[in-house]
């Protein structure tokens, strides 16, 4: 079984630790911007990347990928069944989807992707999306992380595998979690990310970013007096 796409993505992240939780195997094929891989565009017409090979059967997007390995493999069970849980399970999944990284996707791809391609991030909208976006949203997950420390069923679910994974990306934007401002976040963040679906991803990452933007990433330049 084959996902296509960087681990860099969160999207992708999150679909190859789903599948470390579930002990499914899956080889991690790397995919660049704008490569023309026949093999991966088999598999996403339109270059949405996680994208899905498992022998003819072919697929794109984290949610349907997510889908399909919580059916191919029902246990563990990581999509709850109940249906109050499941729904919530679903809502913290679209949460890091079209919220938490629509906010770290403007800090990720000005400050880190931008020049890695060898462009020029925009660095004010990255430092307004740090400022303004993230702190309600760090914020609402401190709010609603229970004392077990697991956002649905008080276990492991796909809530806390999508949200966790974006907090790599923060991690290598150098954005830590106050544990004085935000205890239980700061907690769940770190434990998430030690899981061994994560740390393994986590390291990987961190070398080829050292690798190749030895600088770390682009910061605001100062305004001008």
């Amino acid at each position: 079984m084959i996902i296509y796409g960087s681990s860099l993505s969160p999207f992708v992240r999150k679909v190859v630790a789903f599948a470390a939780e579930k002990g499914v195997a899956v080889e991690n094929q790397i995919v660049r911007p704008g490569e023309d891989n026949p093999d991966f565009l088999a598999c996403s017409p339109f270059r949405k990347i996680p994208a899905l090979r498992d022998g003819d059967f072919l697929i794109s997007d984290s949610s349907a990928i997510i889908s399909y390995l919580e059916a191919l493999r029902p246990e563990p069970n990581l999509i709850p069944t109940e249906p109050r849980a499941r729904a919530r399970a679903i809502w913290f999944d679209e949460f890091m989807d079209t919220i938490l990284f629509d906010c770290g996707r403007k800090m990720f791809w000005n400050r880190i992707v931008a020049p890695l391609t060898g462009r020029q991030g925009d660095l004010v909208a990255a430092e307004k999306a740090e400022r303004e976006e993230l702190p309600p949203l760090f914020d609402y997950l401190e709010s609603v992380i229970p004392d077990s420390g697991f956002l649905v069923d008080d276990r492991l679910t796909l809530a806390d595998i999508a949200v966790a994974s974006p907090f790599a990306n923060f991690h290598h934007l150098g954005i830590a979690v106050n544990p004085a401002t935000h205890p239980r976040l700061a907690r769940y963040a770190a434990a998430m990310l030690a899981r061994p679906s994560y740390a393994t991803q986590l390291e990987r990452e961190t070398g080829f970013l050292a690798r190749f933007l030895p600088d770390g990433p682009a910061a605001v330049a100062p305004a001008a007096a």
